[in-house]
């Protein structure tokens, strides 16, 4: 597989919908989950959360930035997704457990946060992963990022897939991140100085 990926705001909206798909977890939640309070992720709204995405990579062009995230190619064909933002766009992120096992303060500015991945089945275990958190790193450096946290599962605990959404441990380690934290067995908090 040849993987490259691109920032989500120079990608068609087409190719983010056919990563996110039209079933399963990604499609209910649009990478909204980290951005909405718990009454509002209750009410699950799809359209709305798909909506919202949309709405946030519209800005980002608009603004001639790279947008919330950025989206992997095998080829043509869209293959996957990681979000990539300042932490502080993530509201339950700074309101969470996890985030007081951070070394950083939540408003810290040049802390960013990459919170979820999707790759599309048939595209697993190929790189996918890998590319697009190599890619979601440079994004952040170049928004002006000092660190980048991430807070994935070690897959080896017996994590099922849909727990793997923040991404599997090793490729972080793989990628030069430090564990900095665990919250329990499964999850870590990890950090990568950037600058």
């Amino acid at each position: 597989m040849s993987v490259r990926v691109i920032a989500v705001a120079d990608a068609p909206w087409e190719d983010v919908r056919t990563v996110f798909g039209t079933r399963g977890d990604p499609a209910t939640c649009w990478c909204q989950f980290f951005k909405v309070d718990s009454a509002t992720w209750k009410a699950a709204d799809p359209g709305r959360f798909e909506r919202a995405l949309c709405s946030e990579i519209d800005d980002a062009r608009a603004a001639h930035q790279a947008g919330p995230g950025v989206l992997a190619y095998d080829g043509e064909e869209p293959v996957g997704w990681a979000a990539v933002e300042p932490r502080s766009a993530y509201r339950r992120i700074l309101t969470s457990k996890i985030v007081k096992l951070s070394a950083h303060p939540p408003d810290q500015t040049d802390v960013w946060s990459v919170t979820c991945f999707v790759v599309r089945t048939g595209h697993r275990r190929g790189g996918v992963a890998r590319a697009l958190l190599d890619a979601a790193v440079d994004q952040a450096r170049a928004g002006g990022a000092r660190i980048v946290e991430a807070y994935p599962v070690d897959a080896t605990t017996g994590a099922s897939s849909a727990e793997l959404y923040h991404g599997p441990l090793s490729i972080f380690e793989a990628a030069g991140f430090d564990v900095v934290a665990r919250d329990g067995a499964k999850r870590a908090v990890v950090q990568l100085a950037v600058r």
